[in-house]
């Protein structure tokens, strides 16, 4: 905890705001989803379900993958510890709710189910798209769809099984990539697996988000490693996610630390 509460800092004394950005890509990502701040109709509902899964105290066996939670691998938890420890946060859903009504995907691949919550922010933005989610629980996964018909979300596909064994064959289902989510298996080599994986089926207008970019050491390094990428040319470091384009009318590679204003409202003069 106390090694996040440092990268934050750190993250925060540097990090500019939609009035220190010059690439005007970048200031329309700004102005159009950080710094949006309209309700939308999902939001209410989403919460309130996340407030009922919070409240479930059934315990359920689980098949960990990946790195873990934040409550660590126990390998029996409480529906709601999940909810508080693994789903994300309500500013991070509703950033991905706007990504996605943003920039209009119409194909969705999503690693990393867990209950549904997040899936649910993205699907009811893009109710007409193709979204494929992958879980590899099945426990969750049975979880996360009952969620889904409770919210009425008919546009989502969930897959059941490991990501090396899933992930493939959903890239050739969607046959191309317009929005990427990876929130899952938080380490280095198989992040950066899957982003080799999915670039093969990417094009210009691909968005690529990763969760929990500070979460450790390694996935620091993968960012890292992500943002150096030869294909890559506009990287956006919100802290708790990093946003990755591949767009070729960029000829020199462009990292953002990004925050809103309402964070740094004295950063609302250019001259600062």
């Amino acid at each position: 905890m106390l090694r996040f509460i440092l990268r934050y800092l750190q993250f925060y004394a540097v990090a500019d705001t939609k009035y220190q950005v010059h690439s005007p890509f970048v200031f329309d990502f700004a102005l159009n989803v950080l710094e949006d701040d309209r309700e939308f109709y999902v939001f209410n509902t989403a919460e309130h379900l996340r407030k009922i899964i919070e409240g479930n105290s059934t315990k359920i066996k689980l098949t960990d993958f990946g790195a873990g939670s934040t409550a660590g691998n126990q390998k029996e938890k409480t529906i709601g510890s999940i909810a508080k420890n693994a789903a994300s946060r309500k500013w991070q859903c509703q950033t991905l709710f706007r990504l996605v009504n943003f920039y209009k995907p119409k194909t969705i691949l999503e690693l990393g189910t867990s209950l549904g919550i997040s899936t649910i922010y993205q699907a009811s933005a893009a109710m007409n798209s193709k979204f494929i989610t992958l879980e590899g629980d099945p426990q969750i996964a049975k979880l996360a769809n009952f969620h889904f018909e409770e919210m009425k979300i008919k546009n989502v596909e969930l897959r059941l099984g490991k990501f090396e064994d899933t992930l493939q064959l959903a890239l050739n289902d969607l046959g191309k990539l317009d929005y990427i989510f990876i929130d899952g298996n938080h380490r280095l080599a198989p992040t950066l697996l899957y982003f080799d994986s999915c670039l093969e089926f990417a094009h210009n207008e691909t968005v690529f988000v990763f969760d929990d970019i500070h979460w450790s050491d390694e996935m620091e390094e993968a960012w890292e490693k992500l943002k150096a990428h030869p294909r890559v040319t506009i990287s956006i470091d919100l802290f708790y996610m990093g946003i990755i384009f591949i767009r070729k009318e960029k000829k020199v590679k462009e990292h953002y630390l990004l925050c809103p204003l309402s964070w740094k409202p004295w950063k609302s003069i250019e001259f600062f």
